[in-house]
Formats: C-alpha cells, sequence, structure tokens
C-alpha cells in the first residue's frame, strides 16, 4: 500500500509500534460513521508507540480517499491507501469495516468486523493493555 505522497509500505514498516490497523473504503457507510471515532483515538493516543492506520481500500485511490477523510474532518488520521485491495484479501478480511489490533511485534492480537467506537474508555484500555 501507499502513503499520501505514494510512497511504498508495508504493516512491517510499523514494527515496533502498536497497530490499530482498519480496513475501509469511501463507498462504505459504517466506515464513514466510524472515521471520526478513529481520528479522535489517533489524537489521543498517537505516539511514537501507537498509530491507527486506516487503510483505504478504495480502487479510487489517493484522491478520492483525501476528498472522504477531509469531508469527515479526520485530521488526525495519515492517508494510506491500497487501490488494488490486495490487502484485503491477504489479511482475510469478510466485509468493512474491518480493524485489527496488532501488537509492536507486529503479531495480530485481536480483529473486529464491522463499525466500533473506538474512542471510547473500554477501546482505549484494551489498546493501553497491549502497548
Amino acid at each position: 500500500f501507499t502513503d499520501g505522497e505514494g510512497k511504498d509500505l508495508k504493516l512491517s514498516d510499523f514494527k515496533g509500534r502498536t497497530v490499530l490497523l482498519n480496513l475501509w473504503a469511501t463507498w462504505c457507510a459504517p466506515c464513514r460513521q466510524e472515521m471520526p471515532a478513529l481520528d479522535r483515538l489517533q489524537q489521543a493516543l498517537g505516539s511514537d508507540k501507537f498509530e491507527v492506520v486506516a487503510l483505504s481500500l478504495d480502487r479510487q485511490g489517493i484522491a478520492a480517499t483525501k476528498k472522504f477523510l477531509d469531508e469527515v474532518g479526520a485530521k488526525a488520521l495519515k492517508l494510506y491507501v491500497d487501490a488494488t485491495a490486495k490487502q484485503g484479501l491477504a489479511l482475510k478480511i469478510v466485509g468493512m469495516p474491518t480493524t485489527i489490533l496488532i501488537d509492536k511485534d507486529g503479531r495480530e492480537v485481536g480483529r473486529l468486523a464491522g463499525e466500533a467506537e473506538w474512542d471510547s474508555e473500554d477501546a482505549k484500555a484494551l489498546i493501553k493493555g497491549v502497548m
């Protein structure tokens, strides 16, 4: 996948940090509802030890993804796009949004299909426990 400048990235590039990987698309209504909570979570916990990686699996690419994030008012989330949607296949997701909690060693420790209030106290406690 790529970042907002088109730089190629892999999930292993985030090793050493706890990552909340959110797989979503611009056409996904539940993704639109969930994105502000992910942005607030990144504002609250984002650091050199934790990042919300909101990865758009959208064939329309960077421009459509940036427009979506602007529309929902996301300011803290970085732009990540997989225009091929291969990450969704590789990670065996069954629908969007799907969110995967990955520990600092790159291991999946949890997965949720469907939207959630990621900035809730329970979600923060779960993430802090993995950090």
